[in-house]
């Protein structure tokens, strides 16, 4: 990268995030390009939101002819994309309603005000709490913020909002225990991402499931990451036998467009009224014509693939000398290696070629849904390289 762009972005950015050095300026698929022409795999998909990699050729034309005839109306008016995505959405899932939305920290407060609404309703205010579990992230406002179980994240950015309890994943007794009267939701990642890839048991899942049918508490569950055919399915909980009350998505929705939402189901789908919540962006016209492309590609046979490949993925892993605590589903892993801080790994791996991303102190892949098996083999041994220094 040149001295110029970095002290430019030193000088205008503010610095939230840290940067590799590294200018990106284009991309086809898994494989992207930076400014001195070095070719790199992708296995990052923009921390999951490139479902179908860099440029899709069906989704350009469908942006482009959308931007080409309206780029944007407010809320306040139909637009048929907006439609015919919604119309995807519940079609395929069997919920009620969507809600549409920017981002999945937006989503997850979305989620979170209908579940205190619903709450508060049935129980002339007294019944708003919410039960996350300790590790999870569900975003950066102060309201995904306060429900992210993670104290260390909250530092500094206190007093966080109350009505908020945090639970140990796996520990269905102690869940049971917290929740009472004034509990309205409880709120899962089935694969914690952010936390280290962690994927709950289906016990756990289906017990908390079972928790909220007999306490009539809401079952929220954030497939921000996961969802989207992520971990082989449309969205995970189908793997878990759940079905939800409330349903969070967003990155791979978009393919690289802002776009996220929410899926009510039947408790829920009635519960905000006109005036209740709003997003001026959400739903905006060229991202749903983009969403509606990735949600024609998530086709079974698709998915197979998807659960393919990401079989494919683990069992090559596995078979890296080091590689040990492989964690996750589908295309969405995590893993250590032995010895090695999984920061350098990331450095180093960028300097070979590929692109990784972390989550905790493990290694995680996110790569396009649309990555081929030459492509991950090629990374792969991009990755070896690094493992056996």
């Amino acid at each position: 990268m040149t001295d110029c762009i970095y002290e430019k972005d030193c000088s205008c950015i503010a610095h939230t995030y840290d940067r590799y050095n590294k200018l990106i300026v284009s991309g086809k698929g898994a494989l992207c390009t930076d400014s001195e022409g070095n070719s790199l795999i992708d296995f990052t998909s923009g921390i999951g939101v490139n479902s179908l990699g860099f440029s899709d050729d069906e989704w350009i034309a469908a942006v482009s002819s959308q931007a080409a005839s309206l780029q944007h109306i407010s809320n306040l008016y139909y637009t048929a994309p907006q439609i015919r995505l919604a119309e995807k959405l519940t079609a395929r899932t069997g919920m009620k309603k969507v809600f549409f939305a920017n981002s999945g920290t937006e989503a997850n407060e979305c989620a979170v005000k209908t579940a205190r609404k619903f709450g508060n309703l049935q129980s002339e205010g007294r019944k708003n709490r919410i039960i996350t579990l300790v590790n999870s992230f569900h975003g950066r406002t102060m309201g995904s913020l306060t429900a992210t179980g993670q104290a260390n994240l909250q530092q500094n950015f206190g007093p966080v909002l109350p009505g908020f309890d945090y639970c140990p994943a796996g520990d269905l007794k102690q869940l049971e225990a917290m929740t009472d009267d004034n509990t309205c939701a409880i709120m899962l990642e089935l694969v914690q991402g952010e936390g280290g890839v962690i994927h709950l048991s289906r016990e756990f899942a289906q017990g908390c499931q079972k928790i909220c049918r007999q306490k009539d508490i809401l079952l929220i569950i954030d497939e921000v990451q996961t969802g989207i055919g992520r971990t082989g399915t449309l969205f995970a909980y189908e793997q878990y036998g759940l079905q939800p009350d409330l349903v969070t998505f967003a990155k791979g929705i978009g393919g690289g467009l802002p776009l996220g939402g929410v899926l009510f189901g039947e408790k829920t789908a009635d519960v905000l009224q006109p005036g209740d919540h709003g997003a001026t962006f959400g739903g905006n016209p060229v991202a749903c014509a983009g969403g509606c492309v990735i949600m024609d590609r998530m086709t079974e046979e698709f998915l197979q693939e998807v659960r393919e490949k990401g079989q494919y993925l683990r069992e090559r892993l596995s078979s890296i000398p080091g590689v040990c605590d492989i964690t996750g589903l589908g295309m969405m892993l995590g893993f250590r290696i032995a010895g090695k801080d999984s920061k350098d790994v990331v450095k180093a791996a960028l300097d070979e070629g590929v692109m990784l991303l972390t989550a905790k102190d493990k290694i995680r892949l996110l790569p396009p849904l649309v990555i081929t098996r030459k492509q991950i083999d090629k990374g792969l041994e991009k990755l070896m390289k690094v493992a056996a220094k």
